[in-house]
C-alpha cells in the first residue's frame, strides 16, 4: 500500500473525526488499521475510507478500535492504594475541595472510581470530577453509569453494595456518585485544556501517540496543574525526562508540580 494513500487517509480521517493520526506512531497504527482492513476486505487504505464513510457501523467500530476504549474501577489496583492513603490525602492539606481532571476516561470508571474513593475520605464534600474523552459513544456509556462484571473485578463486595445496584443482570453505579463526575468531549491533541487541576490522570491513553506527541501533551498537563498538583500517569507510560518538563518524582508513576 502505498505511501501516498497513507497520506490521503490520513486527511481524510481527520477532516472526518478531528483525529490526527500524525500524533501516532505510523508503524504501530499502519498495523493495526491493516489487520482491521484485512478482515472487512479493504483492499487499501482509499478503499476502506470509502468502506468507512459508507457503513456507520463500521466508522464506529474503527473509531472505538483507535481510541483503545478498555477500562476498569480501580485498574491496577496498588496504584489506587496509593491515591487513596498518600496522594489524596496530601492534596487534601493543601485545598479541601479538590478539581481533578479524569482524561481519557472512556466508559467512566476511572473518574466513578475517584468519586467513590473521596466520599470515603471526605464523606461531606463534593470535589469537582471532570471527565473527558475523544469518543462520544464511549461518554454516553459512561453517563450510563452501566457496567459489567469483569468491569467490576477490583472493586471489594462492601463498596459494590453501597455504590451499585443490580437489576436484571445489569450493574449500574448510584445516582450520587453519577452526579459528582462532569463529563465532556475533548480532543487531548487539540482542544484547550482548562487550569488550576489538584490531580491530572491520563493512563493508558498515550500508548500509540509519538514521542513527540506525548512530551507536547505532558507539558501541556503541566501547565494546567496547580503548584504541587500530580499528574497520575499508566503503568507504561513512566516519563523519563520529567525533569526537564519541570516535574518532580513523587511516586512511581505520579508527577507533581514544584510549589
Amino acid at each position: 500500500m502505498s505511501e501516498k494513500d497513507w497520506e490521503l487517509f490520513k486527511q481524510k480521517l481527520h477532516v472526518k473525526s478531528g483525529i490526527n493520526l500524525n500524533d501516532y506512531k505510523p508503524a504501530q497504527m499502519q498495523r493495526r488499521i491493516g489487520n482491521m482492513m484485512s478482515r472487512h476486505g479493504a483492499s487499501g487504505y482509499i478503499d476502506f475510507f470509502g468502506k468507512l464513510e459508507a457503513n456507520p457501523k463500521l466508522y464506529k467500530e474503527f473509531i472505538d478500535f483507535l481510541t483503545i476504549n478498555v477500562t476498569e474501577f480501580f485498574r491496577t489496583p496498588e496504584k489506587f492504594d496509593e491515591l487513596e492513603k498518600t496522594v489524596i490525602p496530601d492534596l487534601l492539606k493543601k485545598s479541601s475541595r479538590l478539581n481533578i481532571w479524569s482524561a481519557g476516561c472512556s466508559i467512566g470508571a476511572e473518574p466513578y472510581s475517584l468519586a467513590i474513593m473521596l466520599n470515603e475520605i471526605t464523606p461531606h464534600t463534593k470535589h469537582r470530577i471532570l471527565a473527558t474523552d475523544l469518543d462520544v459513544e464511549m461518554l454516553a456509556k459512561a453517563k450510563q453509569g452501566s457496567y459489567a462484571s469483569n468491569e467490576l473485578k477490583n472493586i471489594p463486595p462492601a463498596r459494590l453494595n453501597k455504590y451499585f445496584k443490580q437489576t436484571d443482570g445489569i450493574v449500574t453505579i448510584n445516582e450520587d456518585m453519577r452526579s459528582r463526575v462532569e463529563f465532556q468531549r475533548h480532543n487531548l491533541l487539540v482542544d484547550k485544556f482548562e487550569t488550576g487541576f489538584d490531580l491530572i490522570l491520563c493512563r493508558n491513553v498515550v500508548i500509540y501517540f509519538t514521542e513527540e506527541a506525548k512530551d507536547a501533551l505532558y507539558r501541556r498537563f503541566f501547565a494546567a496543574l496547580k503548584p504541587g498538583g500530580v499528574l497520575f500517569v499508566g503503568g507504561t507510560e513512566a516519563i523519563l525526562n520529567f525533569r526537564d518538563m519541570g516535574y518532580t518524582h513523587y511516586l512511581p508513576f505520579f508527577y507533581r508540580k514544584p510549589q
